[in-house]
């Protein structure tokens, strides 16, 4: 890859990751703020907010940086499969991208408002925490992208 070209990749790739990281965030606040309060009007509203989130941030972001991260191994010296750092990597993207798939619910929990605020208390943290758990996998991430340690595959 030309290194133009190859430098274009790289930035599109930082700028959607730290873009990603921040939408994570943005869900975060959301998802606490709809459980902390006591208002439902309120607590509605959040959780009709996140899939507008997610739609229009979250889904392009990790996509675009699944793409754009693939493209640097596969036109880099780094290689896609040479270095443990590179493949955790990947492999921490693609566990947000299945967290967000079959864990995260703001759909649900914006329904469940809807009922008696008792019975979804537990799914509220619940969702809180698959958003914690996708911010911590992004930032270590983030942390192997700064340190690459030099650990060689096979």
């Amino acid at each position: 890859m030309r290194p133009g070209i190859r430098k274009t990749v790289l930035v599109i790739h930082i700028v959607v990751s730290v873009a990603l990281v921040g939408e994570v965030w943005g869900l975060v606040a959301l998802n606490t703020a709809a459980a902390l309060t006591k208002d439902l009007e309120l607590a509605h509203a959040a959780y009709r907010l996140m899939p507008i989130l997610v739609f229009a941030g979250g889904i392009p972001l990790s996509v675009t940086a699944l793409i754009t991260g693939i493209t640097l191994g596969l036109g880099s010296h780094w290689g896609l499969f040479r270095y443990y750092w590179i493949v955790i990597k990947l492999v921490l993207l693609v566990a947000v991208i299945c967290l967000g798939m079959f864990l995260f619910d703001p759909e649900g929990m914006a329904a469940a408002t809807e009922g008696a605020r008792q019975a979804v208390a537990t799914r509220q943290w619940s969702q809180v925490a698959v958003l914690c758990g996708q911010i911590a996998m992004l930032l270590i991430a983030t942390v192997l992208s700064v340190f690459k340690p030099r650990w060689k595959l096979r």
